[in-house]
């Protein structure tokens, strides 16, 4: 009898380390590209995969009010193992939805941190099912659509100051 493996989920970057500060160049001080994402350990029976990065420590990381989000993308084709640096929204893999950050546009929008080192969670989510089209939903709405639907989670950390 075989013996069953099991997979974690795991999400990292050639960009940055888990923790590490992100280089300006994904950020709004450079080129304000998305870093290099890969990932691993798809739980078995993932239909699609939901990726949310998103800044809890805004506008001031020694008093947040609220969690600003930079990316919102969704039904990410589980054979899909990554996203290359800078990925354009015609480069995605096929089938993936994107949904509306917190400039009220769709695609990544880099750290700009007003004040202070402030920590960006990038959030892969392995889904069940492959959602319907939510017509570029907020973060909180695809937050809502997924509820019931995850087989697994993981997160990356970058941190980032700006050099005024």
């Amino acid at each position: 009898m075989a013996a069953l493996i099991a997979t974690i989920l795991t999400l990292t970057s050639t960009s940055f380390a888990h923790n590490d500060m992100i280089p300006a160049r994904f950020t709004c001080d450079g080129q304000n590209i998305s870093p290099a994402l890969n990932w691993s350990g798809i739980p078995e029976g993932t239909q699609s995969l939901v990726l949310i990065v998103d800044d809890p420590d805004a506008p001031d990381p020694a008093a947040p009010k609220m969690t600003w989000v930079h990316w919102v993308l969704y039904n990410i084709p589980p054979s899909a193992a990554e996203l290359t640096e800078g990925i354009a929204e015609k480069e995605l893999p096929q089938g993936t939805l994107q949904g509306i950050n917190d400039w009220k546009r769709t695609g990544y929008g880099g750290p700009c941190p007003p004040i202070g080192t402030h920590r960006y969670f990038h959030k892969l989510y392995a889904l069940d099912t492959v959602l319907p089209d939510l017509k570029n939903p907020t973060k909180a709405a695809l937050e809502h659509a997924m509820k019931g639907h995850i087989l697994g989670q993981t997160e990356l950390i970058g941190r980032y100051q700006r050099l005024h």
